[in-house]
């Protein structure tokens, strides 16, 4: 299991000093955000893909998954970003959301995200990249692990899978609609993201707020056992999505990766 950062949260930072960072803090890789406002913007990932690799490479690190905001292989630019990926070696995509409408538009949407997938796993073809499907808490298409199951039925998970979100899944099942999550989506489990969240009352009523690792309502300890158990190699990408002033979000993210990796290697 590759223990990979996401960028997200960095991108205030120079390339160069982010990966500085990244190697410091103990990481094998990046989940490089390739998507409007990332790191590198999709109109600059021909050329830019390939600096950033390099870059990255040069630390001794790996970047295993880009992360987009592609929703379809028509939208500009999907091809070229699929294409450039495949060739630095870059095997996972994660791909944009789709918005779910609202009662009544339910199994309509699942029918036109399918649709869009049919294209998208013609270009994972074409290029021997693999597409994941980000389990995103609140009014996503994706949810909720059962739904994507249904949307990824029939598609072949080597190119068309989910990106688990353990975090996220907690939220919308936290007793033990994660847990069946996971078993739902065991076969097709391709990436998985890793955060904490834990409930928050507030002026709007109760809020579902990112928590340091081991603080929420994530049993780690038993995701991880199950990952080993159905033999997932895929990239775990670390979020590290906190409201804090940047080298706060720096201090606490030692202590995740610190956290996450004692519990990878005791099992």
């Amino acid at each position: 299991m590759r223990i990979i950062l996401f960028s997200k949260m960095f991108q205030s930072m120079p390339m160069e000093r982010f990966a500085d960072l990244a190697v410091d803090m103990g990481f094998e890789g990046i989940d490089l955000t390739v998507r409007p406002g990332g790191y590198i913007e999709p109109s600059d990932a021909s050329w830019k893909l390939p600096e950033a690799l390099k870059i990255f490479e040069s630390r001794g690190l790996s970047i295993p998954m880009i992360t987009t905001s592609i929703v379809s292989s028509d939208e500009p630019y999907a091809k070229e970003i699929f294409s450039k990926t495949s060739e630095l070696g870059i095997r996972y995509i994660k791909l944009g959301y789709w918005r779910y409408r609202g009662f009544r538009y339910l199994k309509r949407q699942i029918e036109e995200v399918r649709e869009s997938l049919k294209g998208i796993e013609k270009l994972c073809r074409e290029y021997n990249v693999t597409a994941g499907l980000h389990t995103h808490s609140g009014m996503y298409m994706t949810a909720e692990p059962a739904i994507l199951g249904s949307i990824l039925e029939g598609f072949d998970p080597e190119y068309i899978g989910a990106y688990i979100d353990p975090g996220h899944m907690t939220v919308e099942g936290g007793l033990a609609g994660w847990l069946m999550g996971m078993d739902i989506l065991g076969d097709r489990i391709v990436m998985v993201a890793v955060k904490d969240f834990g409930w928050i009352k507030t002026e709007r009523g109760w809020v579902a707020h990112t928590v340091p690792l081991g603080e929420g309502l994530v049993p780690w300890k038993k995701v991880f056992e199950i990952l080993k158990e159905i033999g997932f190699k895929g990239p775990i990408s670390l979020h590290s999505e906190y409201h804090e002033d940047l080298d706060k979000i720096i201090d606490i993210t030692r202590e995740d990766i610190a956290y996450i990796k004692g519990i990878a290697s005791g099992l």
